[in-house]
């Protein structure tokens, strides 16, 4: 039992340590915010009125008007939860910086010579990097709601409390991605390469820059075996619940019948990905949740067994 306490003080120290190694540079911290904040920036400087005009667009085709500050929300959250969805597999990539630099610097052969197990050092690196990941979320996050309060705010608690829950569904999706990927990766250029890579291309593969709808079908089949695919679903499902429950209540108001309605909030929730599909098969809720973390699960056990595998090549 002594072992066991010693070797979690062991496992706390050195997620501290590297936490703390990693918020001690404040360029690295803000290297990471890099990405969530363009694309925040291009939004509201660029992006923002082209949204508002495709949400128009899709009252108009009904001869329908709404609240401008629901479409200027939703639009907000659109964006909000194809932000926070990529920053947590790209932040991800980015932030366990301090696992390359250890190595680079010889520092994780110190770690292995000293009386600590090679698996409490790999897993303190993943461990200090969900957590690095959480806190550059959560801070996007609040910046994010603040501008969605000040243009139209219409999510209910429930639904923004589940937004916290699904950015540590992302986080892990992506801690675990990044920890198996970056676990051959051994010097800064590798490191640079692999983030650059990921932090271009995600956004496209998962289907969070543009709305599925847009693609050829295809290319959105294709796209819809892709894993990370589900952590844009859940986290816009529920961005957009509350906005797509302003707009119902907004047209009962104006009296037009509940067929119409139900018609045109489909077609939105369908168009922006509200709802999604795959092979032409509506996806419920409830399976994206379990794609991501079958996923999650699978990740788990081949980062486990990298760490078995090296920590015998290093017994040799």
């Amino acid at each position: 039992m002594n072992t066991k306490i010693l070797e979690c003080k062991k496992f706390i120290s050195l997620v501290g340590r590297n936490t703390k190694c990693y918020f001690k540079d404040k360029f690295t911290f803000f290297m990471s915010l890099i990405t969530p904040i363009i694309l925040f920036v291009l939004f509201v400087t660029f992006l923002r009125n082209v949204y508002i005009d495709s949400f128009n667009s899709a009252f108009a085709e009904n001869n329908l008007t709404v609240d401008d500050r629901i479409i200027s929300g939703c639009a907000g959250a659109w964006l909000m939860s194809s932000i926070l969805s990529v920053s947590a597999v790209t932040v991800a990539f980015c932030s366990n910086i301090i696992m390359i630099d250890d190595k680079i610097n010889s520092a994780v052969t110190d770690f292995q010579v000293s009386p600590v197990k090679n698996y409490t050092i790999s897993v303190a690196y993943f461990v200090s990097n969900f957590f690095v990941t959480f806190i550059v979320l959560i801070s996007v996050m609040l910046i994010g709601h603040i501008y969605l309060a000040c243009i139209g705010w219409y999510m209910p608690l429930g639904d923004t409390l589940m937004i916290v829950v699904d950015i540590i569904c992302g986080i892990l999706f992506g801690s675990l991605l990044a920890g198996v990927i970056e676990s051959f990766v051994s010097t800064q250029g590798g490191l640079s390469a692999v983030s650059t890579l990921v932090s271009s291309m995600y956004g496209f593969i998962c289907g969070a820059y543009m709305p599925l709808s847009t693609f050829s079908e295809g290319l959105r089949n294709t796209i819809s075996l892709l894993p990370g695919t589900y952590g844009v679903g859940i986290i816009r499902n529920h961005y957009m619940n509350g906005y797509m429950q302003a707009f119902t209540d907004e047209l009962a108001k104006a009296n037009v019948p509940e067929n119409i309605i139900t018609e045109v909030i489909k077609g939105m929730r369908d168009s922006f990905d509200a709802n999604m599909y795959s092979f032409g098969t509506e996806i419920p809720l409830g399976a994206m949740y379990g794609i991501l973390l079958g996923t999650c699960a699978l990740l788990a056990v081949a980062y486990v067994t990298i760490i078995i595998l090296k920590s015998k090549k290093r017994s040799k």
